[in-house]
């Protein structure tokens, strides 16, 4: 059996991102990070909060590249 976890506490989880639990249950309200109820508790699968970092990443290297190629562009 694989004993890998499938889902963080909210503070493992921001702990995880390097942030705040108040920001990081901003995230879990807005919808931004998908979260899992479990009685009282919530839980942010580590599957989806990776998605969510790698997508964040990509924006950051397209945001990157666009200036550039605009910086590239000015005469």
């Amino acid at each position: 059996m694989n004993d890998t976890k499938l889902l963080l506490t909210v503070d493992e989880a921001a702990t995880r991102l390097g942030v705040h639990r108040t920001f990081m249950y901003g995230l879990i309200k807005a919808g931004t990070i998908p979260s899992i109820k479990l009685g009282k508790s919530r839980r942010i699968p580590i599957k989806a909060l990776d998605e969510w970092v790698t997508e964040r990443a990509k924006e950051a290297a397209r945001a990157a590249a666009i200036t550039r190629m605009a910086a590239e562009a000015k005469p």
